[in-house]
């Protein structure tokens, strides 16, 4: 997948410009509260990151995605799948995942471009199973879990964190028997971009 298009949204891959961006982001202490153990990063971790990004898209054909805010061109952070390596209590597994920044929160951007990536996820690469990782007391990020029809698989104490974590799942099956919301049917027709 080279580009994904929703409503107000396009997912692509990674660009040299997105580092100052995304480093910003990640620089965000308010950001970072859920992530690991809530530290913020600098450029250089920021860097390897997208790296990483990059090399997952090249070995698995999916990764994390940036998004980019159709009407501005603007970066509003990433979302997509990966492989939660960092909590080996649930691999093998496929990890949806996204981080925004501070302001486009509470827009649907990350729902948006999650039910996308989902989609994407049981129709273009062919997975199973999905789960969702999040931090106990992370509410914003369980609601959009609810909303992909993810339900609780289990909880536990995530060794590298220390902090209590909960895991969410949806299998193909599940996913293929959920009401469609109007925008996942829309978000359908417009992710056979690239492959």
């Amino acid at each position: 997948m080279d580009v994904m298009e929703t409503e107000r949204l396009t997912l692509r891959r990674w660009r040299d410009g997105d580092l100052p961006v995304m480093a910003a982001l990640n620089a965000d202490p308010e950001v970072m509260r859920w992530i690991r153990d809530g530290s913020a990063w600098d450029e250089e971790q920021t860097r390897a990151a997208i790296a990483r990004m990059e090399a997952l898209w090249e070995a698995e054909g999916f990764g994390l995605s940036a998004v980019e805010i159709r009407a501005t061109g603007e970066l509003a952070g990433f979302t997509g799948l990966s492989v939660p390596h960092f909590l080996p209590e649930v691999m093998p597994a496929v990890e949806i995942g996204w981080r925004l920044g501070r302001r486009h929160w509470g827009r649907g951007y990350a729902t948006e471009a999650a039910r996308a990536c989902l989609h994407r996820a049981f129709h273009g690469n062919g997975l199973d199973r999905v789960v969702g990782i999040v931090q106990t007391g992370n509410t914003a990020s369980e609601r959009i879990m609810h909303k992909l029809g993810m339900r609780l698989d289990r909880e536990l104490v995530a060794a590298g964190s220390g902090r209590p974590t909960r895991v969410y799942a949806i299998t193909a099956a599940e996913y293929a028997a959920a009401p469609q919301p109007a925008e996942r049917a829309a978000a359908a027709d417009r992710t056979g971009h690239g492959g």
